[in-house]
């Protein structure tokens, strides 16, 4: 998944807050700040959540919508498919 956003205090604690409520894992975490923009990374596991993928996603989409934040998920077939050679 990543988030982009201009860059401010707490967008990490956000969004990590709200994947742990859901019980999903976080298992690699990358962020940076270019030129004031935000950009992070994060590899997570949402097999121990009992929320489904969509319910995960559409969490994080009123998340993004209510902190002026861009977040996009998606499974990693998906990702593998789109970026295999």
């Amino acid at each position: 998944m990543t988030v982009t956003a201009a860059d401010r205090v707490g967008i990490i604690a956000s969004v990590c807050s709200l994947l742990s409520s859901m019980s999903v894992n976080i298992l690699d975490i990358n962020q940076t700040v270019m030129e004031g923009i935000f950009t992070m990374t994060l590899l997570v596991d949402t097999s121990t959540s009992s929320f489904s993928f969509d319910e995960i996603r559409s969490a994080l989409i009123q998340r993004g919508e209510s902190e002026q934040l861009n977040i996009h998920i998606q499974r990693a077939d998906i990702f593998n498919a789109m970026h295999r050679v």
